[in-house]
């Protein structure tokens, strides 16, 4: 059976050109088009990011100089809660100050991490306006600071680590707690970050003191630098892998249809093997595993492409 995912519409972010040309020209009633559209479609959240990106520049007074009427739009044009995906935190004060609880259910705050500053400024805020968390389970706590999440346990106690501290700090029960393990472009995937990720799926779902959370990626990433070709079905194909360890949130453009292919699509299989090439045997090196897999996915999309053709 195919697991019904929760899709959080992500064409309000500057990466896409219809959101960015409204941002330019102050265009709020842009957002709430898109905002609609998103809608019709099925999305279940939207997220707003109003944040920079390689084809913009943002600068964060104006971007938040500008949120409170893009909010306003939104709301008058849907019901969908919102998510608001910044790390800073006025971004978040604003965006929430200017969210009306009545016309849309609790939104979410994306997201909390160890990187973050002024943490416990932000945890605040999810627990004064009652929202869900995205807690970035890529990063954890060091002692002089946060590192990066380079194992399937790492990433597993980040996650119970922000969960305590979700549940302590802010009154957040296991239900209103998104976890993000990451998901890197699987075409440039050479230390097996995929796997890493998916493997701290599976811990978090078979971890009895985490039950009840979700678990979340941003999928564009997953594709990026393949054939459009394949680029579609690559995603999919991720998403049953995914779903089978535990992910039941997915950030996506809701325009590409964003759901798991069947279980027996030989596009899943084809994926499956590719990242099983990627797990390192006894004296390998991650490198050496890497590789092997980029060859099985660089295969993959070269006979999408012949067939194409």
């Amino acid at each position: 059976m195919i697991k019904k995912l929760t899709i959080v519409g992500e064409l309000m972010n500057n990466s896409y050109a219809r959101a960015r040309a409204a941002f330019l020209e102050r265009r709020p009633e842009g957002y709430a088009a898109l905002a609609a559209l998103q809608e019709r479609l099925g999305a279940d959240y939207l997220t707003l990011n109003l944040d920079g990106t390689q084809r913009i520049q943002v600068r964060r007074e104006e971007m938040i100089a500008f949120l409170p009427d893009v909010v306003a739009a939104v709301q008058e044009a849907t019901s969908l809660p919102l998510s608001f995906d910044n790390p800073g935190l006025e971004y978040h004060k604003v965006a929430l100050e200017s969210y009306d609880r009545k016309k849309g259910a609790r939104p979410i705050l994306n997201s909390v991490a160890a990187s973050r500053e002024r943490l416990d400024e932000m945890l605040e805020l999810v627990a004064a306006y009652d929202t869900l968390a995205v807690v970035m389970a890529s990063e954890r706590f060091v002692d002089d600071g946060a590192a990066q999440c380079l194992t399937p346990q790492d990433a597993h106690c980040a996650a119970k680590e922000f969960v305590e501290l979700l549940a302590t700090k802010a009154g957040r029960r296991n239900d209103q707690i998104i976890i993000d393990p990451g998901l890197a472009p699987v075409g440039a995937d050479t230390y097996g970050l995929v796997n890493t990720g998916l493997d701290a799926m599976a811990l978090i779902q078979s971890d009895p003191d985490l039950r009840g959370v979700h678990v979340i990626v941003g999928l564009s990433n997953f594709a990026w630098g393949t054939p459009r070709s394949v680029r579609h079905d690559l995603e999919r194909a991720y998403l049953t892998l995914a779903t089978e360890r535990g992910l039941d949130f997915a950030l996506a453009n809701p325009e590409k249809t964003p759901s798991p292919l069947p279980h027996g699509h030989e596009m899943v299989g084809k994926l499956r093997h590719a990242l099983a090439q990627g797990r390192k045997v006894d004296g390998e090196t991650h490198e050496t595993a890497g590789y092997r897999q980029a060859e099985a996915i660089m295969h993959i999309c070269q006979h999408a492409e012949n067939v194409e053709i």
